[in-house]
């Protein structure tokens, strides 16, 4: 098929890259000169595991193109995928600015029947909102679908979760749209990862409610934790014994600093407003976010409880991005951690793999360390926020020995207290 994605952030460009992995012809348009010209030189705008392997191999093959010229990119497609970013405004609603201005270069060039498929995150309803506004600025007039696919890919593994998809959602009005869909994914479904046809509003709800109930899971953990850490029991295993049943599960039940990343929290704030504009209570979903915010200063206490005076004491910092295996700081947790240890008079050190370049853009007066190990040189507490692997094997007695005190404040419970304890550590994890 020949298909236009148009935006190439994070979720733009791996269904972009992936779908041209497939098999079909894509032209991935944005109005960034800059990050177009990278991506033709094979320079990815973010990091993301077996991403850049894919745009290489599509690219020398001629399947996948990067362009801004949003006529050639419309004129030349059968398939419109709108993946531009919908970020929150003041009050907390989705900016569907970049969504519309879309809408409008579309009703510009269009030639013939399009699917125009909705792929950014939006409230309910916006879609025929798009399909009103197209009906209105098209000159001419062509035939043409808007349909909701959200998308639900995690940051870290989002090759895998377009490939292998748990389910493709697609809400659609009408058989000529439907049909057109069932063939682009019909390569990739599985039998119990269904395609899921759906209404366009109970699809665009779908993957506001998905978000939702994961970000619940976590933030109820992480209240748990505080209830643990009074009546001395340990978070990680009530998580087991609560996830072993097969009515819950285990993930999204771990304990730790809070969630960030561009999803969870902006979702959960435009989620909120959608249930304000229909006059329905968003108790809950307020909750969900207060307790994350909470849970973010919480590692505070307990790095003043090891270090009470932090007035010129240095302070290692593992991890930056929001989770491992991605280079995104968006609303990270690290963050707050930083901004509230320099605030007591802490000098920080940090390390993380991928994420550095895009700390120094997002925090201040850190100093930044090439290895987990050289952070450690003279500090005086370690705090982990992010729960990269390569933290996990590291040589307990060289840290011991590297830190000016062995105090560790393990913002994602990825050391057990015991043994850490056995080697001369103060240790304090979350909920244990």
């Amino acid at each position: 098929m020949k298909i236009s994605v148009v935006g190439t952030g994070y979720v733009g460009l791996v269904t972009g890259a992936c779908l041209a992995n497939l098999g079909n012809d894509v032209i991935c348009v944005d109005i960034d000169d800059e990050r177009i010209s990278n991506l033709r030189r094979g320079v990815m705008p973010f990091f993301e595991p077996g991403l850049r392997e894919i745009v290489e191999t599509n690219t020398a093959q001629k399947r996948l193109m990067f362009t801004t010229d949003s006529q050639l990119a419309i004129e030349n497609s059968e398939i419109i995928f709108i993946a531009v970013g919908t970020p929150s405004d003041s009050d907390g609603k989705a900016d569907l600015s970049a969504v519309f201005q879309v809408a409008d270069d579309i009703a510009r060039f269009i030639n013939g029947y399009k699917v125009v498929v909705m792929k950014s995150t939006v409230p309910v309803g916006t879609s025929h909102k798009l399909k009103e506004r197209l009906k209105e600025k098209m000159k001419q007039k062509h035939e043409f679908d808007v349909v909701s696919n959200p998308e639900f890919l995690r940051e870290g593994e989002a090759v895998q979760d377009f490939m292998v998809p748990d389910r493709i959602v697609i809400g659609a009005d009408n058989g000529k749209a439907k049909e057109t869909m069932n063939s682009l994914y019909k390569a990739i479904e599985r039998t119990g990862r269904p395609i899921f046809f759906t209404d366009v509003k109970t699809s665009e709800l779908i993957k506001y409610a998905s978000n939702a109930m994961l970000a619940s899971r976590i933030s109820f953990m992480n209240e748990l934790s505080h209830l643990c850490e009074r009546v001395g029991a340990d978070v990680k295993m009530v998580a087991r014994g609560v996830g072993l049943d097969n009515r819950i599960g285990p993930r999204f039940l771990q304990a730790g600093a809070g969630y960030g990343g561009s999803c969870f929290p902006k979702d959960l704030r435009a989620l909120t407003q959608i249930f304000k504009e229909h006059g329905c209570n968003a108790d809950m979903l307020n909750a969900i976010e207060s307790v994350n915010e909470r849970q973010k200063l919480s590692l505070i206490p307990k790095v003043k409880k090891l270090v009470p005076d932090l007035n010129g004491k240095k302070i290692a910092v593992w991890g930056l991005s929001f989770k491992p295996k991605t280079d995104d700081m968006r609303e990270a947790p690290s963050i707050t951690v930083i901004n509230e240890l320099q605030k007591l008079g802490a000098v920080i050190t940090a390390f993380d793999p991928v994420a550095e370049q895009t700390a120094k853009k997002v925090v201040k007066g850190v100093a930044f360390s090439e290895t987990p190990l050289g952070a450690l040189e003279n500090a005086h507490a370690l705090v982990i926020a992010t729960e990269w692997d390569l933290f996990r094997e590291l040589d307990k007695e060289k840290m011991k020995a590297l830190m000016a005190v062995p105090n560790i404040i393990d913002g994602r419970n990825i050391y057990e207290p015991e043994d850490l304890k056995s080697r001369g550590f103060n240790y304090i994890g979350v909920g244990r």
